[in-house]
């Protein structure tokens, strides 16, 4: 099968969050399973341009409509981690892709015409792939595009995926930014179309791709129930309840390459299950590294944006109280929201001579996996997430993740004493309510467990061991999808 993923990430060599490492990760899966993939991203000037291999301009000639002009663009060729990539470069004083940074002011504008330019060069470069894949509202418009306008120019072969990997974000623009990418408002800004169900007068990118695609998926089967029937869904509800026939969740794999303790060149002594006991090397070369004393404590961490959908309020208050619980506490984060930032550097002036704790705040990769490889508990308390890559790693690492219920952490993190599952499937802390109260519940018995019973906390983290979380079963449920849209 020939697939084209349209997205505006690709690990490692761009990467802002979690969508990244699913272009990346489930490009090489299906790659793995012999289909042709090929991944369509922009030429953005701050690419990791050391982790793209063999970067070469392979079209020069692509030129694309924007309102009333055509803009000229090179494409180059190269590989990311293996993945065929294609960039799009523009050449035009909107400077679209060559702002210092992924994301930034008037992206409807940037990313309505990457999608028009990726759909122009597949069809100038005569690509007909079987399946389309496209990721979150910065490429809602390509469905869109293909079923509006490029059908009639011969593209009629394609069929579309589309994945929702955080509807919080939706691309909601003023309908002018139809009329930039060459479509008729008066034809899309309808409720059963691009309309925005909150804001009259807006142009909903995400919804368009809800519409045309020919199948939704979102990034786990908990977190496509949430957006469906509850406020989670933020306005999309009503769209995604009518096209419920074409839309599931598929969790999310973890690259097993990068995130595996048996392999993992960063840490201080590789483990597996079976020799789990060489984990405790790491807590020992983690302490070290950032000056933590040496004692029978359990290490708690944290990993990852310091985002309020992550719990700030609750991470904040979590680590006095592992502090004053016999707990050494680790965090590895920044936030996009300056005055988060502050309150952390304020909490780490704090704790700043504390022997039992150490905030980083920042982020770097080689630390994280360390952190990983470390700790004995990971806290994950997010108001909501879609999917969560964190709590995969840390189960890989026999770290055992304290989570909400909520999302793709109920999906992959079982309750070590509640869970409607035998106890050898049983591998974390879970609480209900998004309080400080629910989260206190759940560490109280996660560090009680650790401390009264420590043979079965080493059976919890055996058991978030044995799970396969790997690309593997996602891969092909998302074959499964491709087959099931061909068919139809």
């Amino acid at each position: 099968m020939f697939i084209v993923m349209i997205a505006t990430e690709c690990a490692p060599a761009a990467k802002v969050g979690g969508l990244g490492d699913v272009v990346s990760g489930l490009a090489r899966e299906l790659a793995i399973r012999g289909h042709a993939v090929e991944v369509i991203l922009p030429k953005y000037d701050c690419l990791r341009y050391d982790r793209i291999h063999g970067l070469t301009k392979c079209y020069s000639d692509l030129w694309v409509p924007y309102y009333d002009q055509w803009i000229h663009c090179d494409v180059y060729f190269g590989f990311v981690d293996g993945a065929r990539c294609f960039f799009i470069d523009s050449h035009s004083h909107h400077n679209f892709f060559n702002r210092g940074r992924f994301y930034c002011d008037h992206d409807g504008e940037r990313f309505t015409f990457f999608c028009r330019a990726a759909l122009e060069f597949m069809l100038k470069a005569n690509k007909h792939p079987e399946v389309i894949h496209c990721h979150d509202w910065q490429t809602g418009l390509a469905p869109v595009l293909l079923y509006e306008i490029y059908q009639r120019l011969g593209m009629t072969h394609p069929r579309v995926c589309y994945t929702l990997h955080n509807v919080a974000h939706q691309g909601r623009q003023g309908e002018q930014i139809l009329r930039q990418g060459g479509l008729n408002p008066g034809a899309l800004m309808k409720p059963d179309r691009l309309l925005d169900d909150r804001y009259p007068g807006c142009a909903n990118l995400m919804k368009g791709g809800v519409v045309y695609s020919n199948f939704v998926t979102t990034v786990s089967p908990t977190y496509g129930q949430e957006i469906r029937n509850t406020h989670l869904g933020m306005g999309l509800q009503r769209i995604l309840n009518v096209h419920h026939q074409k839309f599931g969740g598929v969790i999310n794999g973890i690259d097993y390459n990068v995130w595996n303790p048996e392999m993992d060149p960063h840490i201080a002594r590789r483990y597996s299950l079976g020799t789990l006991r060489d984990k405790y090397a790491n807590k020992q070369a983690l302490r070290e590294r950032l000056w933590l004393r040496d004692g029978f404590k359990p290490l708690v961490a944290f990993v990852g944006r310091l985002d309020y959908q992550k719990g700030v309020n609750l991470i904040f208050d979590a680590v006095p109280y592992c502090l004053d619980h016999g707990c050494q506490f680790v965090l590895l984060g920044s936030s996009p929201h300056g005055h988060v930032n502050e309150a952390f550097w304020r909490l780490k002036l704090r704790f700043n001579d504390h022997p039992d704790c150490h905030l980083e705040i920042g982020y770097h990769e080689e630390l994280a996996h360390l952190i990983y490889a470390g700790a004995d508990l990971l806290l994950v308390p997010s108001e909501y997430e879609p999917c969560g890559l964190a709590q995969l790693i840390g189960l890989k690492y026999g770290t055992v993740p304290v989570v909400r219920n909520t999302g793709g952490l109920a999906d992959t993190v079982f309750d070590a004493d509640y869970a409607h599952k035998p106890y050898h499937e049983r591998n974390g802390y879970v609480f209900n309510d998004y309080n400080w109260t629910g989260l206190e519940s759940a560490l109280r018995r996660a560090i009680g467990l650790w401390y009264c019973y420590p043979n079965y906390f080493s059976e919890l983290m055996a058991n978030g061991m044995r799970y396969d979380w790997s690309w593997n079963h996602s891969g092909r449920d998302y074959v499964n999808i491709y087959n099931y849209i061909k068919a139809h």
